[in-house]
């Protein structure tokens, strides 16, 4: 399930893949526009920051701005950065691959091959939509 953190996060890239190209942002405004509370958006900014998918100015006329295109920023960025693996299971993820402890034999799991099967599925989806589809009314 996707986290309320996670869904500001799409929500604030939305909005800031809506403004003029180059033009600065304030936090507030990205706040109030987007429906996400100030102080839960300054958190979710800096952590966007760490990951270079947004950058900021301080100060008068400050604000926060795109790093990358919005068609180069996919919901599978977003989901991995906020909410961890994609996977329903640590040995179905591809970048979170814990085994089972409770698992006899991984290669014949059948549980295991079905919830790949899931995870690819829901993978594929995730990394062909992008922020720039989602600004599309």
């Amino acid at each position: 399930m996707l986290s309320q953190k996670a869904k500001y996060a799409i929500k604030a890239l939305i909005y800031l893949a809506k403004q003029e190209k180059g033009s600065l942002t304030k936090t507030a405004d990205i706040a109030s526009k987007s429906s996400i509370p100030k102080k839960f958006l300054e958190l979710i900014l800096i952590d966007m920051k760490r990951a270079s998918l947004v950058s900021s100015k301080q100060g008068i006329g400050g604000g926060y701005y795109l790093l990358k295109d919005a068609d180069e920023i996919n919901l599978a960025d977003i989901y991995r950065l906020f909410d961890g693996a994609i996977a329903m299971l640590p040995c179905a993820s591809l970048r979170f691959y814990e085994p089972c402890h409770d698992c006899p034999d991984e290669a014949t799991c059948l549980i295991r091959k079905s919830l790949i099967q899931v995870r690819d599925q829901t993978l594929h989806a995730l990394e062909k939509t992008t922020i720039k589809m989602l600004t599309k009314e």
